[in-house]
């Protein structure tokens, strides 16, 4: 279980999230969406504590943070909670100076401390999974966007992480490539993956997700079931952001 509660962030005086309280059930997979600067990637990444809240509660399975203005968290208190995630992200992030076999590994062998053998049997269990097995021995450089990011998944899964945090998994990528990293998270879906991911892309979001929250401004408008908020959502303003979204993907 991931849990969120009464999450405030600031940034001096401004005000990205308010009043956040969300819980994620093991196995579920819910979509942060909104319009750009409405907090969707600000709230993902209070989950790994890549931005920490200025107060409220992160709770992943044992492990609870909670946080006070003013009051400095302990970094072994941030560690147990990050060290349960893996994280994707938008433009990949992949070490350029390590083959796709060694990006994989490397969390494994430096944070981990696997040994080397261990590691490179679990990298490439995890590039078969992604469909990239047959680039092992390949450079980041020398692969297509989407090829980049399905090994930027196999490196986030290498640890076991509870939870699978994705930052615009699709943003960088025109549909093809898009449609080949969809098709990897739907399988991790299916097989019962903790998913968190922020996206504009609702093609993404309606097939993968059976949970969306739907943010403004840095507060929950609308919280319902994938089929619920992009076919008969609640709110006036979350109807017209979903037809917004949806006609300018058709364009």
């Amino acid at each position: 279980m991931i849990e969120l509660k009464d999450i405030e962030k600031r940034f001096g005086e401004a005000v990205i999230l308010r009043d956040i309280s969300l819980s994620f059930p093991e196995g579920s997979v819910t979509a942060l969406v909104g319009p750009s600067g409405g907090g969707k990637s600000t709230l993902l990444r209070t989950i790994n504590l890549l931005e920490q809240p200025t107060r409220g509660t992160v709770t992943i399975g044992r492990e609870s943070v909670e946080f006070v203005p003013d009051r400095k968290v302990p970094w072994r208190s941030i560690q147990k909670i990050r060290c349960q995630t893996g994280m994707v992200f938008q433009n990949f992030q992949l070490f350029p100076h390590r083959s796709v076999l060694e990006n994989v590994m490397e969390g494994l062998l430096v944070v981990q401390k696997w040994p080397k053998e261990k590691a490179r049997e679990r990298a490439v269990e995890l590039l078969t999974k992604v469909g990239m097995e047959h680039k092992i021995d390949a450079w980041p450089a020398n692969l297509s966007g989407g090829q980049q990011q399905r090994v930027a998944i196999a490196r986030a899964l290498a640890p076991s992480p509870k939870v699978l945090l994705c930052d615009e998994p699709t943003s960088a990528l025109d549909p093809e490539l898009a449609a080949e990293v969809v098709d990897v998270l739907g399988t991790l879906a299916n097989e019962g993956t903790t998913m968190v991911m922020a996206t504009h892309d609702l093609r993404l979001a309606s097939q993968i997700a059976n949970f969306v929250v739907f943010l403004e401004a840095g507060k929950i408008v609308e919280t319902g079931s994938a089929e619920q908020i992009f076919r008969t959502p609640e709110h006036e303003r979350t109807r017209r952001f979903v037809s917004s979204i949806n006609a300018a993907q058709t364009l």
